[in-house]
């Protein structure tokens, strides 16, 4: 029932001693692949100085790049989260492992410039992995900057992004229209708006896809509190309703990485597995989404 992961992207060798391969996606702009599981920091990284604070943000990064982890999102409008991430990779000495996507948001030329160079700064980064446009705030003056800074080295990737389905229409006109490497939206078992119409889009233009609320800002998890995962979820190596949420994502192949976000190591622990093993068929997606929709 289960289809093999490896028919939805290439897996990274495991050697002995090592944790499980995790799946991996290529990036279509490039062929380049990262693994399809990444990190959010919204919220869950927007914190103090103190190690009361910092200490489970250092263990879940520790853990993430343990476990095969590399794409961390974040963005200026999560507070202080750019600034933690950027301390605690260096203080680990992952920096230079990870694959680092943030954002610009805000209005004009110099002073989207202005914030790129902060976030540089921040995430302590030379060259920035992924620069999104937030929300679609400005993008026609950000897109222009972001093709110089591509062109220049200080960005290997461009994207825009959005969070919301209300957005869709100008987010489907941005991606005809242009040529971007990435898009990040919102698209789970709770809001499945965005596989009527954006990722057939995004597949068809070659477009890399990372997933935001793909628990539904935790909702998913509401709906099925007291039930017992079903037994085919064994089927996909579904172990948790977390990773029965992931895998229904990873899925579908338009999906190149989905970046749920948490601040307690267990939880990304069991996010991550997600990106292990097999994958549910398009039969077993229907029969998922029915049990949720219950």
């Amino acid at each position: 029932m289960a289809a093999a992961a490896a028919a939805s992207g290439a897996m990274r060798p495991s050697g002995a001693g090592t944790a499980p391969a995790v799946l991996m996606r290529p990036i279509p702009s490039s062929g380049e692949t990262i693994p399809a599981v990444g990190l959010g920091t919204w919220q869950t990284f927007d914190v103090g100085e103190s190690a009361t604070e910092r200490e489970p943000r250092r263990e879940v990064l520790r853990r993430f790049v343990e476990l095969g982890g590399r794409v961390i999102d974040s963005s200026p409008m999560y507070g202080a989260a750019e600034a933690v991430v950027g301390e605690l990779a260096a203080e680990s000495h992952v920096t230079d492992t990870l694959f680092l996507a943030t954002k610009v948001w805000t209005s004009g030329r110099a002073a989207g410039v202005a914030q790129m160079e902060q976030s540089l700064r921040l995430l302590r980064k030379p060259r920035l992995d992924l620069m999104q446009i937030h929300n679609l705030v400005d993008w026609r003056t950000h897109l222009a900057t972001l093709r110089e800074w591509k062109l220049a080295g200080r960005i290997r990737y461009v994207g825009v992004t959005h969070y919301t389905a209300s957005a869709y229409d100008e987010l489907e006109r941005v991606l005809r229209s242009e040529t971007l490497d990435f898009v990040q939206l919102n698209y789970s078992l709770g809001e499945r708006e965005a596989e009527r119409r954006i990722l057939p889009l995004a597949h068809e233009r070659g477009i890399a896809v990372l997933v935001n609320r793909p628990f539904a800002e935790g909702g998913l998890f509401g709906r099925v509190r007291g039930q017992a995962l079903p037994s085919w979820a064994a089927d996909f190596e579904g172990a948790s309703w977390a990773q029965f949420f992931l895998k229904w994502i990873l899925a579908h192949p338009a999906v190149t990485c989905v970046i749920p976000a948490t601040s307690r190591p267990e939880h990304l622990v069991d996010n991550m597995r997600a990106s292990v093993g097999a994958l549910p068929d398009a039969t077993t997606r229907e029969k998922m989404a029915a049990l949720i929709a219950r």
